[in-house]
């Protein structure tokens, strides 16, 4: 059955006209939904957002705020399993990435509403620290933080429909800040249901989250001073936004980066750190079929040992089956789209032009349950480059689930090759050497948004470098997009307006207790 999409917007829901476009299913061809936004006024949305959920929001303290978060996480998770059987649908998830995405959705708005409660009954951030500014002590000056009165705009990518909407909501609305969101079309069959679930138990406040549901039409012609952007996708699109909003509103951009694995000298191939080593890069090459911003796309291998490491982590990626998602044994689906498969398979392509294939060649291979010609699949790829600065690893990323071995002689070439990557979103590296470790990292910190180490100390608790902890930023510098979100508290200042108060210090201490 197919259904129309609508778009939430000045708190109600309006259906635009004319054909609209088709959501269809990766694995079977078949259309699940169809969605407009022609005829709906995106300005007058933005409009009640910021008349409307702006005042509400900036009403409410923290803990209040916070309070909206955790029983919107409670009404989410109450219809989680039919949030993962429309991931299933849609997006061409297995069971296990549709958890991934909703789960790490609602447990990132769990940790703000958390957070929320120890902030308690402020409405605005005050910088520990008082700053003497004269002679006289009681002359001071302090920062203080207060919400944008604007709206917070959130361009949202295809692989993370609930993810990628719930954690920049979160973060806006305990900043004060309301919400117009807008998901990826091809995959928002999620997004649309993950609305609706909010607006039917009614925890918001009018105007608090919108949702444009299909293309953006003129949304951003209606942005202005006051208000935030944040996108998530191609570095391309991000430039543009930039170039369109960027004199009139904030604008964050988290894009496509060829993140790195680097797999240290000391790792002996029977060890603790070896044996994650592989597993987390046969993980990051399958899991949401390679469709993630953090996927590792270049894993650098000591030279002396690549050839043992392209048999082991071919073998390893060779486990995965790959077919139905709705099938357990299942663990990679369909890529999101057609159009995705096409762009993968040309990346494949100039990829090979260079480099040779260790293990899949850009087809279908073998499928568990598949009919014959249907759905956007491929076999995951495991390339082997002949030299750590070959320029095609390095060029454009292949968003799909396809990784390069590349050889490397001492740390100082590791770090030559994962710069040449011109900034990612995470680097992770392997081994249980300090003196490696350290050299590594001071070489490629300033490149990379995340560093994480994987070592046998860490081997039974490591969650991989493609999960997002909330704690911790998540952006990169350079063709990562320049971005930064999340990281706890430092996700709010986005939405915020750092502001230095000075005066007497009586009087300071009353305003900004």
């Amino acid at each position: 059955m197919t259904i129309q999409l609508s778009s939430f917007l000045e708190g109600r829901w309006q259906a635009g006209t004319g054909e609209g476009v088709a959501l269809v299913d990766p694995t079977t061809d078949a259309v699940r939904a169809t969605v407009s936004t022609e005829g709906l006024d995106l300005g007058a949305a933005l409009e009640f957002a910021r008349s409307q959920g702006g005042p509400a929001l900036r009403a409410l303290t923290f803990a209040q705020r916070g309070a909206l978060l955790s029983a919107m996480t409670k009404a989410l998770h109450a219809q989680r399993e039919e949030l993962v059987a429309l991931a299933i649908q849609n997006g061409g998830n297995t069971r296990s990435d549709a958890k991934f995405d909703i789960d790490g959705g609602t447990a990132t708005m769990a940790y703000y509403a958390k957070l929320a409660e120890s902030l308690g009954e402020k409405r605005f951030l005050v910088e520990d620290g008082v700053e003497p500014l004269a002679l006289n002590p009681r002359y001071v000056g302090q920062h203080l933080s207060t919400p944008l009165t604007g709206v917070a705009v959130h361009i949202n990518a295809f692989n993370f429909p609930a993810w990628g909407l719930l954690e920049k909501a979160a973060v806006a609305i305990l900043a004060g800040v309301p919400v117009v969101t807008k998901p990826a079309t091809s995959t928002a069959l999620v997004a649309w249901k993950v609305m609706q679930i909010i607006d039917e138990a009614k925890v918001l406040p009018a105007g608090v989250l919108s949702m444009v549901t299909g293309p953006a039409g003129d949304l951003l012609d209606h942005v202005r001073t006051g208000d935030a952007v944040a996108f998530t996708g191609s570095s391309g699109v991000g430039e543009q936004i930039r170039a369109s909003v960027g004199g009139r509103a904030r604008v964050n951009v988290e894009a496509d980066s060829l993140n790195a694995a680097i797999l240290g000298p000391d790792v002996e191939s029977d060890s603790e750190t070896y044996a994650l080593f592989l597993r987390e890069c046969a993980r990051e090459l399958t899991q949401k079929a390679g469709q993630k911003c953090t996927a590792t796309r270049r894993i650098f291998v000591p030279a002396a040992v690549i050839d043992q490491v392209s048999e082991d982590l071919s073998e390893e990626v060779g486990a995965v089956k790959v077919g139905n998602p709705e099938l357990r044994e299942v663990r990679m689906g369909p890529l999101a789209s057609h159009r995705q498969l096409e762009d993968v398979q040309a990346g494949i392509a100039k990829l090979a032009q260079s480099c040779q294939f260790v293990r899949g060649d850009g087809q279908r291979g073998a499928l568990v349950d598949v009919a014959e010609g249907k759905g956007c699949f491929m076999a995951p790829v495991l390339l082997r480059a002949p030299s750590h600065t070959t320029a095609a690893v390095h060029s454009d990323e292949v968003f799909g689930p396809v990784a390069t071995l590349l050889p490397y002689s001492g740390a100082a070439q590791a770090v030559e090759g994962v710069v040449l990557g011109r900034g990612g979103l995470v680097a992770s590296v392997y081994t249980d050497d300090k003196d490696f470790a350290a050299e590594v990292l001071m070489g490629i910190a300033p490149w990379s948004g995340r560093v994480t180490f994987g070592s046998a100390r860490v081997a039974e608790h490591s969650p991989g470098p493609g999960m997002v902890m909330p704690q911790l930023v998540h952006g990169g510098p350079g063709r990562a997009g320049g971005g930064e979100e999340l990281g706890g508290l430092r996700g709010l200042s986005f939405y915020s307006q750092r502001t230095a108060v000075q005066g007497a210090k009586p009087l300071l201490e009353k305003l900004l207790a």
